[in-house]
């Protein structure tokens, strides 16, 4: 089957984003209506404005402020009444070691990652009630599976992220509503460039980063075959869930990883220099911002 996207009200969480402008595209170029839902609201508007079709919205909301949240889902409403499918997109990581950050910027990111996409779809429940086939997509991350040492919150975040989704899943299929996640390993979006010039997780770059279209794909196999998880890499996703089942050998393995990640990173970085988004300035990487 090949989901059928023509009118359907699709809400994107963090859609001006590099993996959710790229899932905002394939959905109206097959006929859907987007709400682009973005902290930033001129970019979100921007990017509306710039998707194929008519009738997409794009809203500014603090996904943070559980009363944004609510005045966004009221929006939606008053635009369309409905939402056929929810995507879960937005998220954030820190390239700062746990022992150093601060406490504020550990509790930011948890509510980010995690809070939020449960507040979301709690919130967006009756517009989805209010669809003949209501779906709810997450972005999680093989973070979810595999223990990232050097991102401690962001594993944190993902780990608890996953599990919740795949208990949604199953609460909310006897209730009418689809629900599933994606889980991408590292993507070439901005996100992966900032933690890069930043000298982030280097556990991230054991293969070239994926990128948005590989994840814009998985979510496209998940709309079309409903189920519980869909992985972009498949030889990834057996290969971190193969090291988890002897959690106690990590710390022997790890080394072996990271000497392999910071090659790739490495690798990934000289790629950006070569395609003008990253620069070395005083012996320090920064990124080249794009126009």
């Amino acid at each position: 089957m090949t989901y059928d996207f023509r009118d359907k009200v699709i809400v994107v969480t963090g859609g001006a984003g590099g993996i959710g402008s790229a899932l905002c595209h394939r959905f109206a170029t097959g006929g859907a209506r987007l709400v682009v839902v973005d902290i930033d609201e001129a970019r979100a508007e921007r990017t509306a404005a710039g998707l194929p079709g008519g009738g997409h919205l794009g809203l500014g909301c603090d996904l943070l402020d559980r009363a944004a949240v609510e005045e966004m889902a009221d929006a939606v409403t008053a635009a369309h009444g409905r939402i056929d499918v929810l995507v879960n997109n937005v998220g954030m990581t820190s390239s700062e070691r746990f022992d150093v950050r601060s406490v504020e910027s550990i509790e930011q990111e948890i509510r980010l990652n995690l809070v939020s996409p449960l507040v979301t779809t709690r919130i967006a429940v009756p517009l989805l009630k209010a669809s003949s086939d209501p779906r709810v997509v997450t972005t999680v991350s093989l973070g979810g599976i595999f223990p990232l040492g050097e991102t401690p919150i962001y594993t944190a975040s993902k780990f608890g992220l996953r599990g919740a989704m795949l208990a949604i899943g199953l609460d909310l299929l006897g209730k009418g509503i689809k629900a599933g996640s994606v889980l991408p390993s590292a993507t070439d979006t901005r996100m992966l460039r900032q933690e890069a010039v930043d000298g982030g997780n280097s556990m991230q770059f054991q293969d070239a980063p994926q990128q948005p279209a590989d994840v814009v794909r998985a979510v496209m196999s998940l709309l079309d075959k409903p189920r519980l998880e869909s992985y972009v890499r498949s030889g990834e996703s057996r290969l971190v869930r193969a090291a988890m089942l002897a959690p106690n050998l990590l710390p022997r393995l790890f080394p072996l990883f990271r000497k392999r990640g910071e090659r790739g990173m490495a690798r990934y970085l000289e790629d950006l220099r070569r395609r003008g988004l990253a620069r070395q300035v005083g012996g320090r990487w920064e990124l080249v911002e794009e126009a």
